[in-house]
């Protein structure tokens, strides 16, 4: 391939004419794909001075690379491109590092990512010379050349971070460490002393190289003592080290981006890293050398880590240094690590109340910028501060746990904190208006918010007197000039959610304050006030209350969440609609057209996000929210919807409200939300017990997602497949294109061979729905199904118990749809003894009620079948149905009590669990005088215990998922797998059974005798039995009956009476 006219082309690809780079753009993508290109590129990339088209070259280059080292077909949604041959993959691994050294700035940036994906495919069996020549390149005097090779070690560093102690890519990578960690540390040592931007660049890369090395293992030669110390010594060093002046410069965003303070970053990670992962004695690695470095660490080395730290919080408070987000929630991370360990607690409880008021304090509180946010971007803001899951570089974050876990652990150092928060909120209260400190306010009531858990936990000596200090230092910043204050306010009410008040007046109050707040001008505060007012509903006097106000309220919160995409917004609603569903059925269609407005809106620029999607993470983050808030939107609606049932002229028309949801969601594929759409159809179908239009489009939807590639969602699409099957029967009748539909989506599932079992075993559910809800109608689908189930049974050893036991079922559902068509098929085929002996070997794994019910109307089904109809061959088997029927009676009531139990057990689960034990104060913690002692080592053993408790848990769990995948004989079906409604559920199996036999007996009165002559006395006692219950329960009808009848005519006899009367009734 002629390098210059490659070169030309890159070089036309660049040019300001659309028309040109167009036409070089074409012809480029005609030739990417031959041999030599990338070879091509690589001589250009050697040889171009021009720096444009450098960076064209390497992104050429780069491109080809992702798409064509791998054959990557099945995982890409792009076309697959034609894979590099071997001897041009041989020529680019000799030649990479080469140019990757030569390179700089931003070409070399791209090469980063194309060494990266080599290595994860070729190494280090294709490529053996690479460490030999990384370690050349680290052992030069070229400061260039070192940077190459610390970019070459970072990458191999990462391709092997997550290899465990086991496998054998681990030990391999144990020996590169040996072999060129001592080099690392050597560099380190050199630049940590120096200033200029490339040692802070090269020393970013070798940290974080440490960083991927020892993720998850620390290689045997880096826990040597020595050496450990001698790593730690530069992290402290790194840690210490005055930043040059140009690392300095800029806003702090700028700063954080600097090489030195990515140095920084990296060391105190890896200082905390070594600590927590492998420094900890109460979670050391595996085998004695992990045990005794885990004890010396704790013992020697995070005491003088913690030293370091406090010195640089020192500095920070004095504001003689500045420190980084990160630099920061590191700090704070290994200070909330150090509360646990009695070694560490020993150093660190002497700094707790400077620590405390000097530093933790002030990173609670608004920065500058915080407050300028709150005033000028609300909505980044709300985003920010809302964030449960924000990153580790969130330093507030970082400190709110610190005081979670301190109190927690250490339940006395709770009042020492409250003493401070106390001096702060007097301060305030005392201080002039213009001098009072409001962003200390603020910052008092988060640090208190975030302790209730605690402070109401069970035994808490400090309970009672939360409502006075609520009263006293929040509710006056409801009205404060502040905005900030006036959302810290609603934030602590909600913070202090579980707060059993003793005057009803405060509650009041503050239902009337929440609801101020919720028409204030600043969006923080309004969404503050929605989220406060959700916990409130617990309390009675202000259900109350809402109950006339609620659809204002409802409206407000759906204005909010059109002006701010946040997800508990949608929270809020969705507790609001289950809980004042009277109240606002009379608003159910304007408020479900609100909602699909609402969401229709999020998905339009959710959609206009995705095509944006790329490398920046920003975007990402932006786009993930709204796909959470859409997410919200929609459990809003499906709650809406089941709110409705007793109102179906209503719900008919929100089912046409509703259908753009629907139809956006799923042609656009926003597989994020598809299950919360399925769910709402599955709502409207189930509420109205009845298929309408509107939904039969929303049927053809469904259909249409799952042939363009969305076979993996049909368990979300199940349950409301389930109930078109059921409740649209009639016209199903009428409409055979949707039948054949419905039987389509069972045989894909087993003509595609990626799908595994559950994805099966939902197709073999809707099935069965068919059948059971379509009988008579299907019978060409019905000898598919058996095709289908006996092809697999027939030929192969089905390990999965649940995924064979489905199979089963589809005969036996045949058997009940049509037991003659079932013989018939089986016996043409040749598979009846192979089924019969499969079910009537299996009947034990039959466990739940279902599966009892529908194996006995299946045996009832052959039962009475004329004998003179059934083939010989099943004929002669035909006394173990009997045999077969008795035990399944025998098993049904236990069977039907552990389904009572799972049923009641699901009820309570959340009623009866207890969230409140880890809050629970002792009684020696709640005496505010009691000096806290040293702990005694019955304390240290309970931590311990407690640590190597859930450890041990940890790994008995790990090892029953290790044994799931290597037996899957052990997975029963639980009554929980039986979530759908079904027909069989309507079907009384005593009576049924009583009547088939009595049948026979009167029909066939010598085939009857001869098959019971076969039973036990056992048997015939069971069959007994089932008669006589079967006498009960018909009685028990009967009654019932009559008493519902009897029911009936006194209300209508009421009704009369009342309209006859003068007035209507009234006297």
């Amino acid at each position: 391939m002629d390098p210059t006219a490659v070169r030309s082309l890159l070089a036309a690809s660049l040019d300001p004419d659309a028309d040109n780079r167009r036409r070089a753009e074409l012809q480029l993508k005609q030739i990417e794909e031959q041999p030599g290109f990338l070879e091509c590129l690589l001589d250009i990339l050697q040889a171009e001075q021009e720096a444009s088209v450098r960076l064209s070259t390497v992104i050429y280059v780069k491109n080809r690379v992702n798409r064509s080292w791998y054959n990557n077909e099945g995982y890409s949604t792009e076309p697959p491109a034609a894979v590099i041959p071997e001897d041009e993959k041989a020529r680019v691994r000799e030649r990479l590092l080469p140019i990757l050294a030569a390179s700089e700035g931003l070409v070399r940036q791209q090469l980063i990512p194309v060494l990266q994906r080599i290595l994860q495919y070729d190494f280090p069996a294709r490529w053996p010379r690479f460490m030999d020549f990384t370690l050349e390149l680290l052992n030069t005097n070229n400061p260039g050349s070192v940077l190459a090779g610390l970019q070459c070690l970072l990458a191999i560093c990462r391709a092997f971070r997550y290899k465990s102690t086991d496998s054998d890519d681990r030990q391999h990578f144990d020996k590169i460490v040996e072999a060129s960690f001592p080099r690392l540390l050597a560099i380190c040592n050199e630049l940590v002393n120096q200033e200029s931007d490339e040692a802070g660049e090269m020393l970013h890369l070798a940290l974080k190289a440490y960083k991927h090395a020892t993720w998850l293992e620390l290689s045997p030669s880096l826990r040597q003592r020595d050496i450990n110390i001698a790593w730690c010594t530069v992290f402290l060093h790194t840690v210490s080290k005055s930043c040059p002046a140009n690392a300095m410069q800029g806003e702090q965003h700028d700063r954080e981006k600097h090489h030195w303070w990515k140095a920084k970053k990296w060391a105190y990670f890896n200082l905390n890293r070594l600590f927590i992962r492998h420094g900890n004695p109460t979670n050391p690695g595996k085998g004695e050398d992990a045990i005794a470095f885990a004890k010396d660490f704790t013992a020697n080395i995070a005491p003088e880590i913690l030293k370091h730290y406090l010195q640089e919080i020192e500095k920070w408070v004095a504001k003689t240094t500045w420190l980084s987000r990160p630099c920061l929630s590191y700090t704070l991370v290994f200070l909330d690590e150090s509360v646990r360990p009695k070694e560490m607690w020993t150093h660190l409880k002497p700094h707790l109340t400077n620590l405390v008021t000097h530093f933790v304090f002030p990173v609670l509180c608004l920065t500058e910028e915080d407050v300028q946010q709150f005033e000028e971007e609300p909505d980044e803001y709300l985003h920010r501060k809302l964030n449960y899951f924000e990153e580790a570089s969130a330093p507030d974050v970082a400190a709110t746990n610190f005081l979670v876990n301190l109190t927690k652990h250490r339940r006395k150092e709770t009042f020492e904190i409250l003493k401070f928060v106390n001096a702060v909120v007097n301060e305030y209260e005392q201080a002039a208006d213009d001098k009072k400190n409001h962003i200390a306010k603020e910052g008092a009531l988060r640090m208190i918010a975030t302790l209730a858990p605690v402070i109401l936990g069970k035994k808490s000596p400090i309970a009672d007197q939360v409502e006075y200090f609520l009263v006293r230092y929040v509710f006056p910043d409801f009205t404060s000039p502040q905005g900030y204050l006036r959302a810290r306010a609603c934030d602590t009410i909600e913070k202090f959610e579980q707060l059993n008040f003793q005057d009803q007046n405060n509650l009041l109050t503050i239902y009337r304050h929440i609801l101020d707040c919720m028409a204030d001008p600043a969006l923080p505060v309004r969404v503050t006030a929605a989220l406060a007012l959700q916990p409130l509903i617990r309390h009675d006097v202000i259900r109350t209350s809402m109950q006339q106000s609620i659809p204002t309220i409802m409206q407000q919160l759906l204005k909010l969440a059109n002006e701010a995409d946040i997800d508990a917004l949608a929270n809020v609603m969705e507790d609001f609609v289950e809980v004042f569903a009277t109240e606002l059925t009379p608003f159910a269609v304007a408020l479900s057209e609100q909602l699909r407005d609402t969401y229709m809106r999020i998905v339009r620029e959710l959609l206009e996000k995705e095509s944006k999607v790329g490398d920046d993470g920003e975007l990402y983050n932006e786009y993930d929210d709204k796909s959470i808030t859409a997410l919200g939107v929609l459990q809003t609606i499906g709650t809406l919807i089941l709110t409705l049932e007793s109102t179906p002229d209503v719900l008919l028309h929100i089912e046409a409200v509703l259908m753009p949801v629907i139809k956006v969601t799923l042609e656009n594929k926003l597989y994020d939300l598809y299950n919360e759409v399925f769910e709402i159809i599955d709502s409207c179908t189930f509420a109205a017990k009845s298929i309408s239009p509107t939904m039969w489009q929303a049927f053809e939807l469904i259909h249409t997602t799952f042939k363009a590639g969305a076979e993996y969602y049909l368990e979300d699409m199940l349950p409301a497949l389930d109930n078109f099957v059921q409740f649209g029967a009639p016209q199903l009748a009428q409409k055979p294109e949707y039948t054949q539909a419905l039987y389509s989506m069972v045989a894909d599932m087993f003509t595609d061979s990626i799908q595994g079992g559950v994805e099966r075993i939902c197709a073999c559910k809707l099935a069965e729905a068919m059948m059971l809800s379509l009988r008579g109608q299907i019978d060409s689908c019905v000898e598919g199904f058996i095709n289908i189930a006996m092809s697999i049974l027939a030929n192969q050893d089905v390990k999965v118990k649940s995924y064979r036991i489905h199979l089963m079922e589809m005969v036996i559902n045949s058997i009940h749809y049509n037991p003659l068509l079932t013989l018939q098929v089986l016996e043409n085929k040749g598979w009846t003894n192979r089924f019969f002996s499969l079910w009537f070997g299996s009947m034990t794994s039959f466990t739940r009620v279902h599966d009892k019910k529908l194996c006995i109307v299946a045996i009832s089904a052959l039962l009475g079948l004329n004998h003179e109809h059934v083939p010989s061959s099943v004929s002669v088997g035909w006394p173990r149905l009997l045999q077969g029927i008795t035990e399944l009676f025998r098993s049904l009531p236990e069977a039907q009590k552990n389904r009572d139990e799972a049923l009641r057990d699901d009820f309570h689960l959340e009623s009866t669990y207890d969230y409140g034990e880890e809050d629970e104060w002792d009684d020696d913690e709640a005496n505010w005088n009691v000096e806290e002692e040293e702990e005694a080592t019955g304390e240290t053993a309970e931590s311990k215990d407690e640590s190597t408790a859930y450890l041990n848990f940890l790994n008995e769990e790990a090892q029953k998922f290790s044994r799931a995948i290597d037996d899957n004989e052990e997975d029963d079906l639980g009554e929980d797998s039986v979530l759908l409604e079904s027909p069989l559920d309507k079907i009384e199996p005593y009576q049924l059974f009583r009547d088939t036999l009595m049948k026979m007996q009167q029909e066939q009165p010598q085939f009857y005798s001869s098959l019971a002559g076969h039973l036990t006395a056992d048997d015939q006692n069971v069959i007994q039995g089932v008669m006589v219950k079967a006498d009960e329960i018909a009685a028990q009808q009967v009654q019932q009956a009559q008493q519902a009848q009897l029911l009936a005519q006194q209300q209508a006899a009421a009704m009369a009476a009342s309209v006859g009367a003068p007035n209507g009734g009234a006297s």
